[in-house]
């Protein structure tokens, strides 16, 4: 039985945008800079996700059609280039997820079993992205209502952690300074924490992944940028405020920092302050899962869009009762398996392990920006249409918004590699790069084959 499709409302889409960005398992890191990390955050709203959100709305609200990014990139570049974004970003989920599950592995054992072996940490994380995987399988409908609810709960929790923030302060003073001459960065400082910043802020296109299923998404789109984008900066910096309040820079964990902050900040409640923490730290951990459950829904979306599934019988195969790509869903807890199973037998610490998965799912993500960005400026030339919603300034305007998002994107591939050639993870990262492009190649050139033999 096929999935119907289903009209997905503006505030769905906006809890899905929220969903989608917000990752509470990756935005302390810019925080150990300090209080500097204000005007850090300031920059790159300014000089990038606002630059972002009128890009995406333009193409969102112009092409509403599935497979969002892998849908303009091909129609910019051709299906070579669509199938290659398709690939990328579709494995990068795959490759992403066993860094948010270790994660997820490492905030169970901090909070509710401190001591668990790693490699019980690692068997919950499998586990974990087999849950996942379950829950797409069961279709569009049940991602997007779980994703709306996990919306809810971070925007809870976010919200609790800023509020415990401004008691803390109130009661025990803040562990930072927050004189005005400490919100001033330095230059290396700047450079190198927008671009962590910037790879936080991913995942306004996400939503053009389902845009046939948006309800009138000329008028939604535009508008779900607005409402999401002052949201999701709210919350940020809310929370990062929340940390800073209780822990000094120095002492912040890139990892755990969350978590360590709530168990500090979460002191100023007295008696209650103990439940509330193991509450709301449930919460939190839980959280971790609502990114993969919007990331799978909309990469398989675009990994469709590219007609990357017709490669296969295993890639086209449908789920006899929910009409799902359900080979597309295994292959992902395959793969993220696989990463889960040889990191864990690589290194002993898990925070190395999450670093490592991340910044190699980091550097094939950004690629696919890379592409999205430059089919943005392609399509206003090659397809001049008048627009549902056009950026301000035209043309002009719209090689502005480029430079900034290309420049940006960039920055972030610079800084989230690793570039040091003695630590495994450098020739993880790019022996695992070099592997994904000739995989998308191989992909690809098995599209044209079948088309040659069909026709």
């Amino acid at each position: 039985m096929k999935e119907k499709k289903k009209t997905v409302s503006l505030m769905s889409t906006v809890l899905f945008t929220v969903c989608s960005v917000i990752a509470l398992d990756s935005f302390v890191s810019p925080a150990i800079i300090g209080v500097p990390v204000f005007t850090v955050w300031v920059i790159a709203a300014v000089f990038f996700f606002v630059p972002y959100g009128f890009i995406s709305a333009e193409l969102g609200a112009s092409y509403p059609d599935d497979g969002g990014i892998t849908s303009w990139t091909s129609r910019a570049f051709g299906e070579f280039h669509g199938v290659m974004v398709g690939w990328m970003y579709w494995v990068n989920v795959a490759f992403w997820m066993p860094a948010v599950f270790t994660a997820f592995s490492g905030w169970v054992t901090l909070v509710f079993f401190p001591g668990m072996p790693l490699w019980v940490q690692g068997i919950l994380a499998v586990l974990m992205c087999w849950g996942i995987v379950l829950i797409g399988i069961r279709g569009m409908d049940l991602s997007i209502r779980t994703a709306n609810f996990m919306a809810v709960l971070k925007v809870s929790v976010l919200v609790l952690f800023g509020i415990a923030g401004i008691l803390y302060t109130i009661k025990n003073g803040a562990a930072n300074d927050f004189h005005p001459s400490a919100f001033i960065p330095g230059a290396d400082e700047t450079l190198r924490y927008t671009a962590v910043i910037i790879y936080n802020l991913m995942g306004f296109e996400l939503i053009g992944s389902i845009g046939s299923r948006i309800e009138d998404a000329k008028r939604t789109v535009p508008r779900m940028i607005v409402i999401a984008g002052i949201l999701i900066t709210v919350l940020y910096a809310f929370g990062t405020f929340g940390i800073l309040s209780a822990v000094p820079a120095s002492e912040i964990d890139e990892v755990d920092g969350f978590i360590l902050a709530m168990r500090e900040l979460f002191t100023v409640f007295g008696g209650c302050g103990k439940p509330l923490y193991y509450v709301v730290s449930a919460g939190a951990v839980f959280s971790l899962a609502a990114n993969m459950i919007t990331w799978t829904l909309g990469s398989n979306e675009s990994f469709q869009a590219a007609g990357l599934h017709e490669r296969s019988a295993l890639l086209a195969h449908r789920h006899p009762v929910y009409g799902t790509s359900d080979g597309l869903y295994i292959l992902m807890g395959i793969i993220s398996t696989v990463l889960i199973v040889l990191n864990y037998a690589l290194s002993g610490d898990a925070n190395e392990i999450f670093w490592t998965i991340f910044r190699f799912s980091s550097l094939v993500f950004m690629l696919c920006y890379l592409y999205m960005f430059t089919a943005f400026i392609v399509l206003k030339y090659k397809d001049p249409k008048p627009r549902a919603y056009e950026v301000p300034l035209g043309k002009p305007g719209a090689w502005i918004l480029f430079a900034l998002c290309f420049a940006g994107t960039l920055l972030a591939c610079y800084f989230l590699t690793d570039w040091d050639a003695g630590h495994y993870g450098f020739w993880m990262e790019w022996i695992g790069l070099a592997w994904t492009i000739a995989m998308g190649v191989w992909l690809y050139r098995v599209g044209v084959r079948k088309k040659n033999r069909d026709c």
